[in-house]
């Protein structure tokens, strides 16, 4: 039978009326909910939006692991759009790309292979490039199957995915987060990891600890390109309220660009800007007649040899000049304005540090524990197994005739059930098992297994009930976390700025008053005009060490002594001045030396000296020599030797000789101590090589050289040779310098730290006199225990690793003291 379309008549209209005004208002709240939640803002637990974590998720998924093959990107972007993400590519593939750039991301979770562009430009399609999972991915996913997260249906109700990931490091301040939802956006810049889990372990143990109190150990952001954040201010507020402004400024020194020219080596950039992006500015700026001595700009950046950008300038304009109106009217000096909004059980909240750190570890202790009850639940089963097989084998000729008799499956079940009070999980698992399981060899290896399970369910156990082991647990997660992914701190953190040197100041119009140039642990050079006691060595909290200094004045000369054996003179008004108060000298307003000073690739700064007076230095180098020399002045030289190294040495420590009444003392990465008098080294010219000062052991080294007077401490921190450097916290100890017998020079010493268990040489050591002072890489204060280790004691863990240390009092040679 055919059937009749129906007529118009019999159509009814259906025409229902909206107000246009109401409609309106909820599609669009319907639309900024799904921005906001679904796309521009970031979970304040792992860190990630929607589409980062279901691209991680689903590379996990796929087995794309760090020691797989890469895979086509536009194979992995198809499996999350086809399964998670039923969005465009583009906005998938721009993420993946993202998390895969060294220059966005301070810990790349995303191996990226092929041309994943640069600062300036865009990558390529995403069928030409490739990726895999980065190590630091596997921390984020790891643990996952083990019922730590939540899991809910994907878009089309036909698989899941995770609400969170586990999440083994902080990556919401490690990585920093960026977007723009609706009537709201977050800018969150990237950290340290290895600041951030030394905050993480402070606060697990001090749950009521301020920001302040974590700001000692991130004192500041840590951006992927390094760069220098002038100012701190900013990021005090922003860390306190979750707002705040710093300015990030370019790497860059005055060198001698060419035979007849100086001009401006930039090494670094600041955060989000490229090397096309300044170059395009300047040469903006040069038409129009605003930068006026601009002789040519090269961009010399290379995989090799990383960011480089030179600006040669002409004869006659001041190069410090030039850079400093560079800075005012380029991006090689920018603003990053922190706004840390992420979602924190659902909703956008603002957050202070310390509001991230918080919610981040309680994530943390909730996925540990979760763990470990899945952990417990599974050995409780695998141990309940066990047990009914032990309970087989004693009997087993009769489990084998009662099963051999029973007429099916289920009527053996029963009977194993009914005979051998077994469970019924006991009884399938016997049904299950191969007879070659039920032998003599089989239930030895069962009472073992028996033991070793019970043992771990009471360690689990302990875990689950006493909140102090668990937070101890998480606490050491972390610390391998920061061992294996963490790297030293990038980003030079100043508080105050720039070079002494601007267009309205000129050397001429800067008075030759009496100032103290001092040098800091993190390589830092400046002065303070001051004609007082020079009271250096100390520090404010967030600030480094003093490590060195000299009186002149503030138009003359001074030196610095290097670890190639050089002097290399400087100008002391080409430094930034610095407050200098009678307890607390700060030199967060220096300026790096590597920006004034003419070193070679691996050259360190070590002690600055007088030049043209009358003073005796002694040096120590990396391979056990040590000389007494006169640094002289050399008129028509701004770089002389002053010691001969063979290849391969380098000099790790210089000290000003007062008279010969100071001890020189050596410390070797094996923790062998040696001190003897100064006066039994000869004083040789600039050209000799020095005398056997320590005898080392093969593939031994020294760690620290120097001079003591006085009452004195050893400070050592001991750690692995394996560890990248500034990344392990290590034990410290601090034992006071008397216990350590004298020897004479040339001998081995004695031994003055015993090693743990995975520790196998000293990351630092320092001798001094006392107090002694440390602190870490970023310039934040770290306290050192008490002096009362024994001589050949092992240390106790460090806070977090120790980039410097340095006796509060250092000597004034101007003064004679």
């Amino acid at each position: 039978m055919v059937q009749r379309p129906p007529s118009d008549d019999e159509f009814v209209e259906k025409i229902i009326d909206v107000d246009v005004t109401a409609e309106m208002e909820t599609s669009f709240l319907e639309y900024a909910y799904s921005v906001i939640y679904s796309r521009a803002l970031p979970d304040a637990r792992d860190g990630l939006k929607p589409v980062q974590r279901r691209i991680l998720y689903s590379m996990d998924d796929m087995g794309v692991r760090p020691d797989r093959p890469h895979v086509k990107c536009a194979r992995v972007v198809g499996e999350v759009m086809g399964k998670l993400h039923p969005h465009g590519d583009g906005a998938i593939y721009d993420a993946l790309v993202r998390m895969g750039q060294s220059w966005s991301m301070r810990l790349p979770v995303v191996d990226g292979h092929g041309n994943f562009g640069s600062p300036d430009a865009g990558p390529a399609a995403m069928r030409y490039t490739e990726c895999r999972m980065a190590p630091a991915a596997s921390a984020m996913v790891s643990d996952i199957d083990a019922d730590t997260v939540e899991f809910k249906a994907n878009y089309d109700g036909r698989g899941t995915e995770p609400v969170v990931l586990p999440a083994a490091f902080p990556n919401l301040l490690v990585n920093g987060s960026t977007g723009i939802a609706v009537g709201m956006a977050t800018n969150i810049p990237p950290h340290n990891l290895i600041e951030c889990v030394q905050a993480l372990k402070h606060l697990l143990k001090h749950p009521d600890a301020t920001v302040d109190d974590l700001m000692r150990f991130i004192p500041g952001p840590d951006l992927p390109t390094g760069g220098k954040i002038v100012g701190l201010e900013g990021i005090a507020d922003a860390y306190a309220t979750g707002r705040g402004t710093f300015k990030i400024r370019a790497t860059a020194r005055i060198e001698q660009t060419s035979p007849r020219r100086r001009g401006i080596a930039v090494t670094e950039l600041p955060y989000a800007v490229g090397p096309e992006r300044v170059i395009e500015q300047i040469k903006t700026l040069h038409q129009n007649k605003k930068i006026t001595g601009i002789a040519d700009i090269k961009d010399l950046t290379d995989l090799v040899n990383g960011t480089r950008l030179v600006i040669e300038v002409k004869n006659g304009i001041n190069p410090d000049a030039m850079l400093e109106q560079l800075y005012r009217l380029t991006k090689l000096e920018d603003s990053f304005g922190i706004n840390m909004v992420a979602l924190v059980e659902g909703q956008p909240q603002t957050l202070s540090l310390r509001d991230a750190l918080v919610v981040y570890a309680d994530h943390r202790l909730d996925v540990t524990l979760r763990r470990t009850q899945f952990l417990h639940r599974k050995a409780a089963e695998r141990l309940h197994l066990v047990q009914g097989l032990l309970i087989a084998i004693v009997d087993i000729d009769d489990v084998i005739a009662l099963i051999r008799g029973s007429d099916d499956v289920a009527q053996a079940r029963a009977r194993l059930i009914e005979v051998f009070d077994l469970s019924e999980a006991q009884a399938n698992y016997i049904l299950e098992l191969p007879l070659r399981r039920l032998t003599k060899f089989s239930q030895i290896e069962l009472e073992a297994e028996r033991d070793e399970l019970e043992q771990r369910l009471a360690d689990l156990s302990t875990i689950i009930e006493n909140d102090d082991e668990l937070r101890a647990l998480v606490a050491r997660e972390l610390d391998e976390v920061a061992r294996t992914h963490g790297t030293p701190r990038r980003t030079v953190l100043l508080a105050g700025g720039g070079t002494a040197v601007t267009a309205a100041a000129t050397p001429l119009e800067v008075a030759d008053d009496p100032c103290v140039v001092m040098l800091s642990s993190a390589g830092l050079l400046a002065r303070a005009d001051t004609a007082a006691p020079l009271p250096v060595g100390g520090r404010r909290a967030q600030h480094d060490v003093i490590v060195s200094a000299v009186r002149t004045s503030a138009r003359s000369d001074y030196g610095v002594l290097t670890s190639h054996g050089r002097v290399l003179r400087a100008h002391a008004v080409e430094l930034p001045s610095v407050a200098l108060t009678a307890d607390a000298p700060n030199l967060a307003g220096g300026t790096l030396a590597s920006e004034l000073l003419d070193l070679a690739a691996g050259e360190r700064p070590l002690a600055l000296t007088r030049l043209g007076a009358d003073a005796t230095w002694a040096l120590g180098t990396e391979r056990g020599v040590v000389k007494r020399v006169n640094p002289e002045l050399l008129t028509n030289k701004d770089a002389w030797e002053v010691i001969r190294l063979d290849d391969g040495d380098s000099v790790v420590g210089a000290v000003e000789l007062l008279d010969d009444s100071a001890e020189l003392v050596f410390v070797s990465s094996d923790a062998q101590l040696l001190h003897f008098p100064a006066a039994t080294v000869r004083p040789q010219g600039r050209s000799g090589g020095g005398m056997a000062g320590i005898k080392l052991a093969a593939g031994a080294k020294v760690v620290f050289f120097g001079a003591v007077v006085g009452e004195a401490v050893v400070v050592t921190v001991s750690g692995s040779s394996d560890a990248l450097p500034g990344t392990e916290a290590g034990s410290v100890k601090v034992t006071p310098f008397a216990e350590y017998p004298a020897k004479g020079r040339a001998t081995g010493g004695v031994r003055a730290h015993r090693f743990l268990k995975g520790e196998d040489t000293l990351l630092l050591a320092h001798v001094g006199e006392v107090p002694v002072i440390a602190a870490a890489a970023s310039g934040a204060a770290i306290d050192l225990p008490p002096a009362t280790g024994k001589r050949d004691g092992s240390g106790t863990p460090a806070l977090q690793p120790i980039a410097g240390a340095a006796s509060r009092v250092v000597r004034d040679p101007g003064a004679g003291s």
